[in-house]
């Protein structure tokens, strides 16, 4: 895949003040593991629970290395077709398909049944508050019965072969479809044909991303970022913590008890917006930290940002600086997401 949709995604609106928008996936790669050994394999690369995951139900993981850092962040379904439906970022791609691949080979030498398919296809995500209204129009499947991050693969205004997954890079409810490429423009034209839906480009989706909490990779996590650091804890899951059985287990498991030296945070300051590589200084002037990620927030009418910090000044509410255009102006450490999420669930 990895090809865009030929559309220019150019509305800056807030997805928040729209029923439905529309964005073209420039940013993920699709593989699919198969064979009796590959959820083995799977577990081998990264931090989650794996076996644990019912049919069609998905997770996100991290691919991490030996020294706990983060290789990449990624979505694994355990599909009931009988492979793992992998999503991961496209800027990963030769890194993550090569580890893939080397771990393939290794696991095939031993005599393990896996094997790995690149998926040639495009990834739209439908986003907002009305986008489970806007795709029931085009699918027999009811989406009453899809909660957030399961799937399906099903026709979708009359593409077949398109899967489904209640989930997005927004913090709202909606979807990403996988989408046959050649089918792609054919999906995303019956789409905009619906007046509720409208483009959203990739800054649209910074804006979303960020008020949700939610991690760019290559700004607020790295090779050089363990998941406590990152606050990504959540991500390990119970069964592989105490198995210490994936890449970096010695160094993040540790973590999880004792003290990180710095923490990953929200924060949120009036007055010029924070942006990515501002300082961070204590009220005293000494610099702290980074700012990984920032911009203005169209839902709170403030900056908000996320950066590192050492421990003793993570703590919500804690006062900070912040260096903008090299002027100093306050900021506060402040929880996350800093505005609700929407997913859609059945509880």
């Amino acid at each position: 895949m990895r090809q865009a949709v030929s559309m220019v995604a150019h509305l800056g609106f807030r997805l928040r003040a729209l029923p439905s928008a529309l964005s073209r996936s420039l940013s993920s790669a699709q593989t699919k593991i198969f064979g009796s050994d590959r959820v083995k394999l799977m577990e081998s690369l990264v931090v989650g629970d794996i076996a644990e995951l019912r049919p069609n139900q998905g997770t996100l993981s991290l691919f991490t290395n030996e020294a706990g850092g983060i290789l990449d962040d990624l979505i694994v379904t355990n599909t009931s077709e009988g492979y793992l439906y992998v999503v991961s970022n496209a800027g990963c791609w030769d890194k993550d398909l090569a580890l893939m691949q080397n771990k393939v080979r290794e696991l095939q030498n031993k005599g393990s049944d896996v094997g790995l398919e690149v998926v040639d296809n495009a990834l739209l995500a439908l986003q907002g508050p009305t986008a489970a209204q806007v795709l029931q129009a085009g699918v027999a499947h009811d989406l009453r019965k899809l909660p957030f991050m399961t799937s399906a693969v099903m026709e979708v205004f009359g593409v077949a072969g398109c899967r489904v997954t209640r989930c997005g890079y927004t913090g709202e409810d909606g979807m990403e479809i996988s989408v046959p490429a050649p089918g792609a423009v054919r999906l995303a034209t019956a789409f905009l044909e619906n007046p509720e839906v409208k483009l959203a480009g990739l800054a649209a989706r910074d804006s979303l991303r960020l008020e949700a909490g939610l991690c760019l990779y290559g700004n607020d996590i790295d090779e050089h970022t363990t998941p406590v650091e990152g606050s990504l804890s959540w991500t390990l899951g119970k069964r592989r913590r105490a198995a210490m059985d994936f890449p970096g287990a010695e160094v993040i498991v540790p973590q999880l008890k004792g003290k990180v030296q710095r923490r990953r945070v929200g924060l949120m300051c009036e007055g010029a917006p924070m942006r990515a590589h501002s300082p961070i200084l204590n009220v005293e002037g000494t610099r702290i930290g980074t700012v990984t990620s920032g911009c203005p927030s169209p839902c709170l009418k403030k900056n908000v940002a996320m950066g590192y910090v050492p421990l003793e000044y993570s703590r919500p509410g804690t006062p900070l600086l912040v260096e903008v255009r090299r002027k100093q102006q306050m900021a506060v450490v402040s929880k996350m997401p800093f505005v609700p999420t929407n997913y859609y669930t059945l509880k």
